[in-house]
């Protein structure tokens, strides 16, 4: 599949954006999914991860409480709902999918990625 990532920006420290990602070329319906993000001058990092059916999330603890990942498969995106927003949370984000599991939290078995969408966080 190809992963389209949207609706990043800029906010406020505290404040919220949801951001978007829009697949095409197959479904969703049976494969896991994930946010990365990638902060200047350190390396990309799993951020969220979800299984086929929505039922299961793993989140890294600095997000943890505060974003919230979910997925529409009728509509073929994923989504990422993050509150409570902080300025390390600053960063490319990346919408990404692993076809070979329904489920991962290992970063490495994800091989499908989208473009990026940046988020910004001011104090």
């Amino acid at each position: 599949v190809q992963l389209q990532a949207s609706g990043g920006g800029l906010a406020q420290a505290g404040g919220s954006l949801r951001i978007s990602c829009l697949a095409s070329g197959g479904t969703i319906n049976y494969i896991a999914m994930a946010w990365f993000r990638q902060a200047p001058g350190k390396e990309r990092e799993l951020v969220t991860s979800i299984n086929s059916n929505g039922g299961m999330q793993y989140y890294i603890d600095t997000v943890k409480g505060r974003f919230t990942i979910s997925r529409d498969n009728a509509k073929n995106t994923m989504y990422l709902q993050m509150n409570s927003l902080k300025p390390e949370d600053t960063a490319v984000y990346y919408c990404a999918a692993d076809a070979s599991h329904s489920y991962s939290e290992d970063a490495t078995t994800y091989n499908s990625w989208g473009q990026g969408t940046q988020v910004t966080v001011s104090s």
